[in-house]
């Protein structure tokens, strides 16, 4: 229980930070994209310690299965709660972008603090794994360089994967965005977890690139490229065909709507013609 109060500390020290930051950057709109490093920040951050706990502190700690599901639900729903409309998530960015409620700028400065977020979360893990403060981080330290990969899958396989959670999240999204906050962020965490419970054989579902970028990319088994092709492309993929059954087309790109046919709600008298002629 050492190692999970010690990580504990570790999470409560990621929502300070996070919290903090968004706090202060209330007063500047323009700067909004440092909410999105921060968000980015605390997710990969907190998440790169569930893993330790999932890898290490199931055999090594004595948490079980049920601890460690319990700790991600928590994860999740604390960064929804605090983040709020920042997702740390550059798919959702990309989502905006592509329905005209963003700029390109901004969205190139949101998609950039995603990923340098989620460096800077990384280098913070490692240090904090390096402190070797529990039995479970020593031996997390000195797994660090030879990490397991979240790619159980053939890369064609795990495409297919992160496709199907990216749509089904973002459609989820999309259906949900006009509801209550608490709705959303419930909703929200336990779809998440539940993506990655079930897809944790697979790809682990991780449904957000900068996120995938700090847990898994730098493990050997694949190249930089079929990590891209499974983590990057699948999300985008899978977030585009969530727009365009939602709304049947994207706004930024064609406004044709492709799926859906709106009918007119008044229909002209028959007779109506010919008395305009007499």
């Amino acid at each position: 229980m050492s190692g999970l109060n010690a990580s504990l500390g570790y999470f409560l020290a990621c929502v300070v930070l996070a919290a903090s930051t968004r706090t202060l950057l209330k007063k500047w709109p323009r700067l909004a994209f440092l909410s999105e490093l921060s968000s980015s920040f605390m997710l990969v951050a907190c998440r790169l310690e569930v893993q330790t706990i999932v890898e290490v502190g199931e055999w090594a700690g004595g948490l079980g299965p049920d601890v460690t599901l319990t700790v991600l639900s928590a994860v999740l729903l604390v960064h929804g709660a605090v983040c709020g409309d920042h997702s740390g998530n550059p798919s959702v960015s990309v989502l905006r972008f592509l329905q005209l409620d963003a700029a390109p700028a901004a969205t190139v400065l949101a998609v950039a603090s995603h990923f340098l977020g989620a460096h800077l979360a990384k280098l913070a893990a490692e240090y904090y794994w390096s402190l070797e403060l529990t039995d479970m981080h020593m031996i997390k330290n000195l797994m660090a360089r030879e990490c397991s990969t979240s790619l159980l899958v053939s890369p064609t396989h795990g495409f297919f994967t992160e496709g199907v959670c990216a749509l089904l999240f973002h459609l989820a999204h999309l259906l949900l965005r006009r509801r209550a906050a608490l709705i959303r962020v419930l909703f929200g965490a336990a779809l998440l977890t539940f993506l990655s419970h079930t897809a944790k054989g697979y790809t682990s579902g991780y449904v957000n690139p900068s996120l995938a970028y700090g847990l898994t990319f730098q493990c050997p088994g694949f190249t930089f490229t079929e990590y891209a092709l499974v983590y990057w492309l699948a999300p985008i993929t899978g977030m585009i065909l969530a727009l365009l059954l939602y709304m049947g087309h994207i706004p930024r790109i064609f406004a044709k709507n492709l799926l859906y046919f709106h009918k007119t709600r008044f229909r002209v008298p028959k007779g109506g013609e010919k008395e305009k002629k007499k």
